[in-house]
């Protein structure tokens, strides 16, 4: 009698999905296994490695950006076969990045173990239904149709920016851009435009913008700390010696103690001759046991008075991308403000934005032409748009965590539900790990997770142990 195949669905082929589904390739099993490898965009690009009319750079060395964390120079060799001159430290194309995962997801197929193969499903997810007997999910997809699987894996990307204050009254015109990843930003000749949030995507989204601009054209950019990510520095292989032992121990006291053994480290490194961001991406390796051994009062205290310095710190930009914006401010085309938007209200055919400088009192006000939410992803599961995880809160399958950081999971990213107990064969991969880890959105923690659950999921032992 021929077994049927076990079907893993997974729902989202950015670069997390994705990667599973290569590694699931890759893995022996003993019964046939179908994988559905589910989204509406190509797999392997979403919305980070998209082809875009600008060549955006990766924020991280090609040296850095292997999928295959065995296979440290994957990466790089795969773009020196395209680009002779490319080097390790280089910031490559994003579109280049997209590429490589979807030449890498046809190699897993073409060389796929016995009994396992994919199939790519073209479609939006919208909600989950638990089935009795049989396969034990339904996936409904937003044209009707609906997907049986025994497991399903949620890689759903980044969720969108937060609304900014007033901003349901411009919704849908040309004044307001919710997400700038929609449509390619151009500026017009002299329009003044505001851009909420001082981080990578400012960056990028200033930079383009104003590339092929006349120089009669101003942006405003505002975050509540005015801070600019700094630059990346070169790829080194050296190693800095730091006491991991006193981070952990400190971390388990407090933020403050935390805070202040960091600070003595980057003096230290400092007077090695070393880089203060060896400290920090000693940090970067270290943070789910420093997250986890962090009390929820210290936990807390991190997100509202540190959190913001940590991000410019971690996430940091190419060197020529800091250069082009620090040559923009000095040509007065870049303002850059630390403040609290209140309120946008239109004015004709221009935005009044209302906002409050930095540790004043004083509210002061700007008359722009377009407003562009670049905050961030909102990652409170609560507050998402997206259909699929409304109905998967809806019916006690998931939870948010108290901080609001991400979605509660167990080993191999195995969901809790709103009892606090595993759901058989229900699994999340990607930024809303962070409850767990803190540090789950880059590539260097997202293939290893992906390499564990796709462990898990070819593992029988493994399996059972999770659904007991």
């Amino acid at each position: 009698m021929i077994q049927p195949p076990r079907t893993i669905a997974i729902v989202g082929a950015g670069f997390s999905g994705t990667v599973v589904a290569i590694n699931l390739l890759q893995r022996p099993s003993a019964h046939p296994v179908r994988v559905l490898l589910v989204d509406r965009t190509a797999p392997g690009r979403g919305i980070a490695y998209a082809h875009r009319e600008f060549p955006y750079l990766l924020n991280v060395p090609a040296g850095r950006m292997s999928a295959d964390a065995l296979n440290p120079g994957d990466f790089l060799n795969f773009a020196l076969a395209r680009e002779p001159r490319a080097a390790a430290e280089d910031f490559l194309p994003r579109s280049l990045y997209g590429e490589y995962l979807q030449t890498r997801l046809r190699d897993a197929e073409r060389n796929a173990t016995d009994g396992t193969w994919l199939e790519r499903v073209s479609g939006t997810a919208t909600s989950l239904t638990c089935l009795h007997g049989g396969p034990r999910y339904g996936v409904q997809l937003a044209d009707g149709r609906t997907l049986l699987a025994d497991e399903v894996v949620l890689a759903l990307g980044n969720p969108p920016s937060p609304a900014l204050p007033g901003s349901q009254d411009l919704r849908g015109g040309a004044q307001y851009i919710a997400d700038p990843w929609t449509a390619p930003v151009h500026f017009r000749a002299g329009e003044r435009v505001l851009v909420v949030g001082t981080g990578l995507t400012m960056a990028d989204v200033v930079i383009a913008g104003l590339s092929s601009a006349r120089s009669d054209v101003h942006v405003h950019a505002i975050s509540r700390h005015g801070l600019v990510p700094p630059s990346q520095a070169a790829l080194r292989h050296g190693h800095v010696q730091i006491e991991t032992r006193r981070l952990i121990q400190a971390a388990s006291f407090s933020t403050r103690a935390l805070f202040r053994a960091v600070r003595e480290l980057v003096r230290d490194t400092a007077r090695a001759g070393a880089d203060w961001r060896d400290v920090i991406n000693h940090l970067r390796n270290l943070a789910p046991q420093l997250w986890q051994r962090m009390p929820l009062r210290e936990r807390q205290r991190f997100l509202r008075h540190l959190r913001p310095y940590w991000d410019i710190h971690r996430h940091r930009l190419p060197r020529q991308t800091r250069g082009e914006i620090d040559n923009l401010r000095q040509q007065r085309r870049l303002s850059v403000h630390a403040g609290r938007i209140l309120a946008l209200q239109v004015t004709g055919d221009k935005v009044r934005v209302t906002w409050r400088p930095r540790g004043t009192r004083a509210h002061a006000s700007l008359l722009v032409d377009r407003v562009i939410n670049c905050t961030g992803p909102n990652y409170d599961p609560r507050r998402s748009p997206d259909p699929l995880l409304i109905s998967l809160l809806s019916q006690g399958l998931v939870v948010p965590d108290a901080l609001g950081l991400g979605l509660r999971t167990s080993a191999y990213g195995a969901l809790l539900d709103a009892k606090g107990r595993c759901v058989p064969g229900l699994y999340y991969i990607g930024p809303m790990l962070r409850p767990d880890h803190w540090e789950t959105t880059a590539v260097q923690e997202l293939r290893d997770h992906a390499a564990r659950l796709a462990h898990h999921l070819s593992s029988p032992v493994l399996r059972r142990s999770i659904a007991l």
